[in-house]
């Protein structure tokens, strides 16, 4: 086994100019033009069955917003798409729509050219944020009082439907912007131009909604007490912990967490301040992976690896995002196990893999091992659920596989207090089955309030 030869760390900020910073975390997706839209929209075989619906975890009617788009109606569309999905804007811009919606397609299976589904949603949305105005409008003051907890796509999906219901709520969020992952978390070339707060800003158009930010559970507001002075909870609270690498010299600098890297990165104002390393690696198979390798090279890293335990088909990312890297420039490196993160004064200087393979399902590691040279290192190996924040009377909370567990109506173990998004065991860690749950919880806390009336 050969060590790396001593190197000078080479993390700099302003490797690229303005102009090329701007053309690099510009959008992913242009948005469709009316006539685009509308030639698209055209494509569409308004399936009775609409295998398409069926696939979307918020079930959106996505014949009848087609539909209207077709018919020039791209409001009416926007409120089809919101009345299912108050989030249908940002979701039509990170959803796996090609792992979702558009693989069931009529047109996917018949030609491998599916509807632009996401594009045609985006672009209803937009032109409803754009031109129109809130489309719906809040009900009687009902006289109960609801606390929704993280103020992320679960917890905003939940305090809308309940506000529109005539509920008043209280939005707590830990952080200084409410959005949660969509302000925090996603890749700024996904939301550009501040999309998200102005999703947010709509949002609150419903009415009978107060958002108090920098207001942790636990810590700011506990959850006894919020169960005593509220008529329900609703707990949004996400995957506020990381997951350590395990890996011997974890703790040199330039050795970070890629989920705290990219919230850096979404909320700096001035992307060419944002230091890169020459040689990037990144350790991960998720979206949260490819999000941080891209963005490293569209900062302007040079060489950027993103280092995979297992083979490309276990990823979790998306074809659609292993194939993004690949276009921008990001090695795709795949059964290498980190073993020892290298250091020299205290700085990464390169990671020790040993390479695996897999046996009757299992990963084997094989004893070899690969050096890879790095001046920056981002993990991005998943997340986790932080339960501090629920105790003591948390404690009754019944938890599975680490997160809390909630029932089909996303009712927990402790009465009164319902959970969704990716805080529950049976979150999947997508903005789109956050709303659902929201939605699936304002449903029947406002069912509960009422028959309690």
């Amino acid at each position: 086994m050969n060590e790396l030869s001593p190197v000078k760390p080479d993390i700099a900020h302003g490797r690229l100019g303005l102009d090329a910073l701007a053309r690099n975390f510009d959008d992913l997706h242009p948005p469709l033009e009316a006539h685009e839209a509308l030639v698209e929209s055209d494509r569409c075989y308004f399936c009775y069955d609409a295998p398409c619906m069926q696939a979307c975890p918020t079930s959106i009617d996505v014949p009848l917003f087609i539909r209207q788009i077709q018919a020039g109606n791209p409001n009416g569309a926007a409120k089809t798409i919101l009345s299912a999905n108050i989030l249908g804007g940002m979701c039509a811009r990170v959803c796996p729509t090609e792992t979702l919606c558009e693989e069931a397609c009529v047109r996917e299976a018949a030609e491998g050219k599916p509807v632009k589904i996401g594009m045609l949603q985006r672009y209803a949305t937009d032109h409803l944020m754009e031109k129109g105005r809130h489309p719906f409008t809040r009900a009687p003051d009902t006289g109960k009082r609801v606390a929704v907890v993280g103020a992320g796509p679960a917890g905003l999906s939940c305090a809308h439907r309940l506000a529109v219901h005539g509920h008043a709520v209280t939005l707590y969020d830990a952080r200084a912007k409410p959005g949660g992952l969509n302000e925090y978390g996603i890749a700024a070339y996904k939301a550009t131009r501040n999309f998200a707060q102005e999703e947010v800003d709509f949002i609150l158009e419903i009415g009978g909604i107060t958002v108090e930010n920098g207001k942790a559970l636990g810590r700011d507001i506990h959850l006894d007490a919020l169960r005593r002075d509220f008529d329900a909870v609703f707990l949004g609270l996400g995957l506020a912990g990381v997951n350590a690498l395990g890996a011997e010299g974890e703790g040199h600098g330039g050795s970070q967490d890629a989920v705290a890297w990219i919230a850096d990165l979404r909320q700096t104002t001035d992307l060419g301040s944002l230091p890169v390393g020459r040689r990037v690696v990144v350790i991960g198979g998720g979206m949260t992976a490819v999000d941080a390798a891209v963005q490293a090279k569209a900062l302007g890293a040079e060489e950027v690896t993103l280092a995979y335990r297992r083979g490309r088909e276990a990823m979790n990312a998306s074809v659609f995002e292993q194939e993004l890297a690949l276009r921008w420039g990001v090695a795709l490196r795949c059964n290498l196990q980190p073993k020892r993160i290298l250091g020299q004064g205290g700085h990464v200087s390169g990671i020790e893999f040993e390479r695996t393979r897999t046996e009757n399902g299992e990963l084997v590691l094989t004893g070899e091992t690969v050096m890879i040279e790095a001046d920056q290192v981002f993990k991005a190996i998943g997340q986790t659920f932080l339960g501090d924040g629920i105790a003591p009377e948390g404690a009754a909370l019944a938890m599975e596989r680490g997160r809390i567990l909630a029932d089909a109506r996303r009712r927990t173990s402790l009465s009164g207090v319902w959970a969704g998004g990716d805080c529950i065991a049976e979150g999947d860690d997508l903005t789109v089955i956050a709303v659902e749950d929201g939605k699936i919880a304002a449903e029947d806390i406002h069912a509960t309030l009422m028959a309690n009336a």
